[in-house]
């Protein structure tokens, strides 16, 4: 089934279950998302049976309108990003030459990012140029309850929902934040989330392993920047992410766990790119890299004021599984302060 949060009822706003095709919804007995998933066993029942009735009956329920939405959690116990696929991670060091540690291929990269607010899938990302604006599209998974110690098939079995992400990310912010040696927190503003969050029996033969097998698109400007498969290169699936976060402690229901930038291995480095033939990328950062290793420097800039990511989706019949993320950048917001 797909669910929703529309922006009506408070912070939390209203779960509403939305048709297989996007465009009608209805509203549960149940008022947040975070509800049911505090009592899934008993949700998702009654919302499957809406959702059914939704999808048998062409006039029922209202018309879906994805700029109406929150993220599907509003806000979230808990906001995990892991870093899945290392082909981004190799090139992040073979832009400083420097090596990959041999750690990082079993032991996942993983930061606890800010939970409390995110902003909508057709929200604005406030932020001031010279922050080194850039986007990062992934999936995430929302989780049940998890007891310490959950091994990655017990963990894979609590996945409720799948859904993407933009994780916004202050690349010129980062640096210093790191040079501390405490990680990122300016650096890592509000993320936006897809505007509908499925079960994973949505996916069908997409979801297997944990993974999440289909092209992710991301288009900058109106212009195709990347659709790298999504289930490839990913080092680590989703439930060894979500028991690496249990080896230390529970993890709640509505846990968010994202699978970091989606980066696929390309042929080379110069036909990685859409317009020379590979399938792109899936943040500003990664292109910047290629650039750096091919000629000493980057050249892509990072966004600005006015600039347009779109992320979705599309299943192998071309429908939009999640709806589209739509984030435009205001850096004027900001000048209203000076």
């Amino acid at each position: 089934m797909k669910l929703a949060t529309l922006k009506q009822g408070g912070r939390d706003g209203r779960l509403a279950v939305v048709s297989r095709d996007l465009s009608r919804y209805a509203l549960p007995e149940i008022f947040t998302l975070q509800e049911a998933l505090d009592d899934w066993d008993q949700a998702q029942g009654r919302l499957k049976a809406l959702y059914d009735e939704l999808n048998a009956d062409g006039g029922k329920g209202e018309p879906f309108d994805p700029g109406q939405c929150h993220s599907p959690l509003p806000r979230a116990y808990q906001w995990a990003d892991g870093s899945a696929y290392l082909n981004h991670v190799e090139l992040v060091r073979k832009a400083r030459h420097s090596e990959v540690p041999a750690s990082f291929y079993h032991d996942p990269l993983m930061y606890q990012g800010g939970s409390d607010s995110f902003i909508g899938p057709r929200d604005e990302i406030f932020a001031q140029p010279e922050w080194g604006i850039d986007f990062e599209a992934e999936v995430a998974v929302v989780s049940g309850d998890l007891k310490q110690g959950a091994t990655p098939e017990e963990a894979a079995q609590a996945i409720r929902l799948v859904m993407l992400v933009n994780d916004v990310s202050l690349r010129g912010l980062i640096p210093d934040e790191l040079a501390k040696g405490f990680g990122f927190f300016q650096s890592k503003p509000a993320s936006a989330f897809s505007p509908v969050a499925v079960t994973p029996d949505e996916l069908g033969d997409a979801w297997r392993d944990s993974k999440v097998h289909l092209p992710l698109r991301v288009t900058l400007n109106g212009n195709l920047f990347g659709y790298p498969n999504a289930g490839q290169d990913m080092t680590f699936n989703f439930g060894q992410l979500l028991a690496h976060i249990t080896k230390t402690r529970d993890a709640e229901a509505g846990t968010i766990v994202g699978s970091g930038t989606v980066s696929n291995k390309q042929n080379d480095l110069y036909g990685s790119s859409v317009e020379h033939g590979g399938v792109g990328y899936c943040c500003l950062a990664e292109v910047r890299m290629y650039e750096t290793i091919e000629s000493g420097k980057p050249q892509t800039p990072f966004m600005d004021h006015g600039d347009v990511v779109e992320v979705e989706m599309l299943d192998a019949n071309g429908n939009n599984i999640f709806g589209t993320i739509i984030n435009r950048v205001n850096t004027q917001y900001y000048s209203e302060f000076k």
